[in-house]
């Protein structure tokens, strides 16, 4: 199974080949052009680097947001043309699955467990005491960021748009515990099952990483890359897909706005809704 994947919802954009689950190929866009007359063109020359023509391409896959709305809407409308001309399935996948998804594994890397932890037992994620979540943070602009939290790699909030101290009260409030002191134990939240530990990922992490470290302290880590390329992740999510028999027509395909569009707004204000 031969997927194609572009994502247009970061600032730099991405698109990437996977055969059976295994990448090819990724490679960042041309950040410096406009992605409307940049693609297909660089979709097609990614299947040429390959030796590969688009009547191989099993299913077509793309980033459905949040993030930019120009972009989400030049990358849908891309494969969805695409997936018409070559009569193939296109699958969305949310941009901030696929971030979480880069480190959702990676807890124990990032959080290795104190000597203290291991000879009382604790560990981490699962049943023990210092719980894993992932926070993605998309930059929104205006002061908000697009998140989403993760747990064990399922959502536990779904997508919102807020401003980061907000969303680090919430956190504070409801999950994280302060980092442990020198040579001390991990104290324990309100939420049962002990404390929690949190990795931020995204440009939205990015630019407030220091914001984040002085509402969580130890608590809180930094992902690298904080902003990795997406779309090698989306093509594995659609691979997942495809071979559980989810293969939606192009049509179907939704943005994931989370915020309406400048547009939507206005007219809203206008009509009092």
């Amino acid at each position: 199974m031969l997927v194609l994947a572009l994502d247009t919802t970061t600032r730099a954009g991405s698109s990437a080949l996977a055969r059976d689950g295994v990448l090819l190929r990724e490679q960042a866009s041309d950040a410096t052009r406009p992605q409307a007359s940049r693609l297909p063109s660089e979709l097609m020359a990614l299947l040429d680097d390959e030796h590969l023509v688009l009547g191989d391409v099993d299913v077509f896959a793309v980033a459905t947001g949040p993030g930019s709305f120009t972009g989400m809407r030049v990358g849908i409308a891309t494969m969805q043309g695409l997936a018409f001309a070559a009569g193939k399935p296109l699958i969305g996948v949310s941009a901030l699955d696929a971030l979480a998804r880069h480190v959702i594994d990676d807890a124990a890397r990032i959080f290795p467990p104190s000597r203290e932890a291991a000879a009382d037992g604790r560990s981490l994620g699962g049943g023990g005491t210092v719980r894993h979540l992932v926070a993605t943070w998309v930059d929104a602009w205006r002061g908000e960021v697009y998140a989403a939290l993760y747990a064990r790699g399922r959502e536990v909030e779904a997508p919102s748009v807020e401003s980061p101290r907000a969303i680090l009260e919430r956190l504070r409030a409801e999950s994280v515990a302060p980092g442990p002191p020198e040579g001390g134990r991990y104290e324990s939240s309100a939420r049962p099952g002990g404390s929690s530990r949190v990795t931020f990922i995204g440009d939205g992490a990015e630019a407030h990483a220091t914001t984040i470290r002085a509402a969580l302290g130890d608590a809180a880590a930094i992902a690298d890359p904080v902003a990795p390329l997406l779309a090698g992740t989306i093509a594995a999510f659609a691979t997942d897909a495809a071979r559980a028999g989810y293969m939606p027509l192009p049509h179907a395909i939704r943005p994931l706005y989370v915020r309406h569009p400048d547009a939507e707004l206005a007219r809203n204000a206008r009509t009092g809704r």
